[in-house]
């Protein structure tokens, strides 16, 4: 594809959450002393939320594989479990092998079982739930006694949710006000403003072995503007851009290719179907100008 053109060694802007691309901006950085604060001083409960594509998924796996020896990690990408299939996951996780005869108050038993085991171990368990605003009422219900389990000293489990806004909304209802008090840590990621737009695409970029700066000024602005600073679509944009910009043998993206990108992508494509050039020399300027003139 493109990046013999460009001189990659890899593609730079795939959607696949790819913990070799990870960016350590600020709304990230935060959120991750956030949960390492949080996971260090035992805490039942964590929340972190974000809109889709602000890189949940991604801090998720970062945490996966930074954690420390004494951590038990278990981790559920697919939340969307009954009760008995939640505490079978877990179970399966921490080494405990499923059996048809073993029925749920068992199961519980042979859970608080393993979690006092992995105490005595020293060990830390902690369960990542990913995508958590599909948990259903019950499984939420029934993940909060689970982390009724303690010692004199800490919590037996430690759970972060990694949701996006509905799982906040939810929370929030009458219903499950047992389970918010719980939540002792949250965090809420932010999406990009455009000077952290450019450092991401170009952090990337130096990941995927280019050190220049491929996209023009304009092309970056509009980059940021019709992703709306959401990580997941400046990468699909950012991709079909340098696709585009391949096609017709370029060696840096500029502004026309971004906007047939933008409107080739369902979720950006603006109200209007025709380019605003005041506009786009207006921000030209704008671009330019010294800071407190505009």
């Amino acid at each position: 594809m493109y990046l013999q053109h460009f001189g990659m060694q890899q593609a730079p802007f795939g959607l696949t959450p790819n913990t070799a691309f990870y960016v350590d901006l600020p709304t990230h950085q935060q959120a991750m002393e956030v949960l390492q604060v949080a996971l260090a001083q035992g805490e039942g409960f964590i929340k972190v939320t974000g809109e889709v594509g602000t890189g949940k998924t991604l801090l998720c796996r970062k945490l996966l594989q930074e954690a420390p020896a004494h951590w038990a990690l278990a981790y559920l990408p697919d939340p969307n479990l009954s009760p008995l299939e939640l505490k079978w996951a877990l179970a399966l996780e921490l080494g405990l092998k499923q059996s048809a005869n073993i029925d749920g108050p068992q199961l519980a038993q042979l859970l608080q079982r393993q979690l006092m085991l992995l105490a005595s171990q020293q060990k830390q368990v902690v369960l990542l739930i990913d995508e958590a605003q599909a948990l259903p009422d019950d499984t939420l219900e029934a993940l909060r006694l689970l982390t009724n389990l303690e010692t004199e000293q800490r919590k037996l489990l430690q759970v972060v949710l990694f949701g996006q806004p509905e799982l906040d909304r939810r929370l929030a209802s009458y219903q499950f006000r047992q389970l918010r008090q719980r939540i002792s840590f949250s965090y809420q990621l932010a999406v990009l403003n455009r000077a952290q737009v450019q450092c991401y695409l170009q952090a990337r970029l130096q990941v995927a072995g280019v050190s220049k700066q491929l996209f023009q000024p304009l092309a970056l602005w509009a980059l940021w503007h019709y992703s709306r600073g959401i990580p997941r679509l400046v990468n699909i944009l950012a991709h079909k851009a340098l696709m585009l910009g391949y096609g017709k043998g370029l060696a840096r993206i500029g502004l026309s290719q971004v906007w047939q990108a933008v409107l080739d992508t369902e979720d950006v494509k603006p109200a209007l179907h025709w380019w605003p050039w005041l506009a786009a020399m207006l921000v030209l300027v704008w671009w330019w100008m010294p800071p407190g003139v505009i």
